[in-house]
């Protein structure tokens, strides 16, 4: 155990004053992952899995004094063009919107739901309260956040839109549990985004249940996040010929930790995961996967890919287990890395666990520089040197956006992402 601030004194980071204190059902859980915390304390630079991202140092230097937002945010400054879209919209820890009712869906305050019963068969069980020390905190600490419920045989026609908003310094933790019923599709989208530059800590911890022949696809953009450090946990439980697909697009932020782990338990699962992070500055992005192929016959494919430049820095570490009954399973994974400067830095790590015997499965990664004799032609038909490094790039990154299913989505993200290159911000 290691004996920083944050570890001798969790209460620092208010984890006493968690949504769950009210819940008597919880109790215990509650109880266990206190005791828990207080023991294993907060990965220090020797724990393997937090090795190249000191979450817990950048946390002992950030102020833990919060500092009252304005609550001033102009919600159309973040709505994504012609999406038609369901959106709520917390601004620190306060709702500004209104709640949905729409399509059968149901969204409500999750502490709310666990109080009514709703949601206790799911919740810190698809995630382990106990499984990261971030995620135990969130355990404790979370203060708002959703439970959502697409009722069997419901197909959601607009996406739901979750935004969260840091303004000012704030530090705080959210909850959602998103439940799928059988046959039902929808479609979640998270957006993190802080109004300043000023230092914030956003921990959230997303658990799905996706029923038989369910869907979801599920959203993460990080874009116009200033000085901010997050940490995200996001578990999905699927059941049989149910489909998930995954997006993470990591376009700011001070230092980001994403942890994603698909769990494929019922057969014909089909799981997708694309990630792209752009970095510069001395900005860090960390991606941690887990594709858990648990029943026969399931299919999973992962693709990330990163571009840094100055002193910027990217992680990926992507796993896949295949368990002894996970027969017929296909697993693909991919990392692909640009490095723009001598100063910029990737580590990657992509991890095969095996014990079926009758699969197709493949890892792969691949670190490079920007192709000086794709960027000489084009420079050579005219073309300046800064336009046909963005058409490069972007034709590198591409990838991951066009696998993106809704259109307005796919523009948005198209469109800031080419902003971005061309001014060589990112």
């Amino acid at each position: 155990m290691t004996t920083n601030a944050i570890d001798t004194n969790p209460t620092l980071l208010g984890v006493s004053s968690g949504a769950i204190d009210s819940i008597p059902s919880l109790a215990t859980l509650r109880d266990e992952t206190f005791r828990h915390l207080q023991e294993v304390g907060f990965p220090g630079p020797k724990n393997e899995e937090y090795k190249y991202t000191p979450l817990t140092r950048a946390l002992e230097k950030l102020s833990l004094d919060d500092q009252e937002g304005t609550g001033t945010v102009n919600l159309a400054d973040y709505a994504i063009p012609d999406l038609d879209a369901t959106v709520v919209a917390f601004v620190n820890e306060k709702c500004v919107t209104s709640l949905p009712e729409t399509e059968g869906l149901i969204v409500k305050p999750l502490q709310e739901a666990l109080s009514e019963g709703k949601g206790i068969n799911h919740f810190a069980k698809i995630v382990d309260a106990q499984s990261d020390a971030f995620v135990a905190w969130n355990t404790l600490a979370w203060t708002y956040g959703f439970y959502i419920e697409v009722p069997a045989g419901k197909t959601l026609t607009k996406p739901l839109v979750i935004l969260h908003v840091s303004d000012g310094a704030v530090r705080k933790a959210a909850r959602n549990l998103i439940v799928v019923g059988r046959n039902a599709q929808c479609t979640v989208i998270q957006m993190f985004a802080s109004t300043g530059k000023g230092a914030s800590y956003v921990n959230v911890v997303t658990e799905g249940f996706v029923d038989e022949n369910a869907r979801l696809d599920l959203y993460a953009i990080q874009a116009d996040m200033p000085g901010q450090i997050q940490f995200n946990q996001t578990r999905v439980l699927q059941k049989d010929n149910s489909r998930v697909n995954s997006y993470a697009f990591t376009l700011g932020g001070k230092l980001v930790r994403n942890n994603l782990a698909l769990a494929l338990d019922g057969q014909g699962c089909e799981s997708h995961m694309y990630g792209l992070y752009l970095l510069n500055g001395d900005t860090h992005a960390d991606n941690h996967t887990v594709v858990d192929h648990i029943k026969p016959n399931s299919f999973s494919n992962e693709l990330y890919k990163g571009i840094m430049d100055d002193t910027s820095r990217g992680v990926f570490n992507g796993k896949i287990y295949v368990r002894p009954n996970a027969q017929k399973t296909n697993a693909f994974q991919s990392n692909r890395n640009i490095l723009l400067s001598t100063d910029a830095k990737v580590n990657t790590k992509p991890q095969l666990e095996i014990w079926a015997d009758d699969v197709k499965c493949s890892h792969g990664c691949t670190t490079g520089q920007i192709d000086e004799d794709a960027l000489f032609y084009l420079m050579a038909r005219g073309i300046p040197r800064s336009t046909a490094r963005a058409m490069l790039l972007y034709a590198f990154a591409g990838e991951t956006i066009d696998a993106v299913s809704l259109p307005p989505v796919q523009q948005y993200l198209a469109q800031r992402v080419s902003q971005r290159l061309q001014r060589n911000d990112f």
